[in-house]
């Protein structure tokens, strides 16, 4: 399990870091096309062969690891590419990582290891039978005939009330899509894997390895789409929380995995999930959450110093000074006076 889990690391480590490497060598390059010069160009460009080169090694890797591990343990620690893409991008790039991403970072690395302590326990995946893809494509059908079906209903309500921005609605859908599709071809690959374990012909597995990188490939195509016109915190944030979700779903329901049978080992491995998922969300939304924090934190220091000298005025107001205290009693005095006189 440990072997596998590594691999996976490994295998999400290569495909972030290959791709960053890869937008970084493309800055002096010309947009990728058939053409020979243009190849050759990409080709000799030392950062975004390596970049490439790992994203290759990355992809493999990850098919080693799902041939070895249940998909229900591999997909979660996938997300923990994100948080070694923050501690590349800090040292190798000299980017600057606030305290909400090192809080990420950590619980994504708790989170791997609760699943690989509470993975060890899980119990084998019963027969899988053929007729399971044409019933994971009718559920995930049904999913984007629904989740489509609402994208144009906003669609439809935002040109009728000549909005130009995109709605939130819009950025939720197209990241749950291709977290979807990201989900699925993990889980495609592996049903691959055990049809070849249990005998089945060897022709289904290249087959199910083209459906997973088509599915891969649609994802990237939906998450292009939010992320163009949408908020990138939003687009990224449902879709690795819809790939974490659809992997382990779709693995015990479709694939036959199970949690473990001993309570405690299940905890570990529900609560590993659920720190992988924590820390995906903070390495997303740290900026945003930096800026919230401190802008609500200017307001209250704005409020209170606000609210201290109206409460002395007030204070002053209310408070009669001593001088105004004589004048009274001076006053009264005279009055008493007067009126003394007049009755003599």
């Amino acid at each position: 399990m440990w072997e596998s889990i590594l691999l996976t690391v490994a295998a999400t480590a290569g495909n972030n870091i290959g791709k960053i490497l890869q937008k970084k060598g493309t800055i002096i390059l010309p947009p990728l096309s058939f053409k020979f010069k243009v190849i050759r160009a990409y080709a000799l460009n030392k950062t975004w062969l390596i970049g490439f080169l790992m994203d290759i090694f990355g992809a493999l890797l990850m098919l080693r690891a799902l041939s070895l591990a249940p998909v229900s343990v591999i997909q979660p620690v996938s997300g923990c590419g994100l948080a070694i893409l923050s501690i590349f991008s800090h040292f190798y790039l000299q980017e600057v990582m606030n305290v909400v991403d090192w809080v990420g970072v950590t619980l994504a690395g708790i989170g791997t290891i609760g699943v690989g302590a509470g993975g060890e326990e899980q119990q084998e995946a019963v027969a899988l039978s053929i007729f399971h893809i044409p019933w994971l494509v009718s559920v995930v059908s049904i999913l984007f005939i629904l989740l489509n079906g609402w994208l144009r209903i906003y669609k439809r309500q935002r040109r009728e009330q000549e909005m130009m921005e995109y709605d939130v609605v819009e950025e939720i859908i197209y990241g749950l899509e291709s977290g979807i599709l990201f989900g699925m071809s993990s889980v495609i690959s592996k049903m691959g894997f055990l049809f070849l374990e249990q005998g089945f012909h060897k022709l289904l597995v290249p087959i199910c390895l083209l459906i997973s990188v088509s599915c891969s490939g649609i994802g990237f195509y939906y998450q292009t789409r939010g992320l163009k016109h949408g908020r990138a915190i939003i687009v990224s944030t449902c879709a690795a929380v819809a790939s974490i979700l659809t992997g382990v779903l779709a693995g015990m329901l479709a694939l036959g995995e199970r949690l473990p049978s001993a309570p405690k080992a299940r905890l570990v491995l529900l609560l590993g999930w659920l720190l992988i998922i924590t820390g995906v969300i903070l390495l997303v939304g740290s900026t945003k959450l930096v800026r919230f924090l401190a802008s609500s934190r200017r307001t209250r220091s704005n409020t209170e110093k606000n609210y201290g000298p109206r409460r002395s005025t007030s204070s002053r107001v209310r408070e009669p000074s001593p001088t105004s205290a004589v004048i009274q009693a001076a006053t009264l005095n005279h009055l008493l006076s007067s009126s003394s006189k007049e009755k003599a």
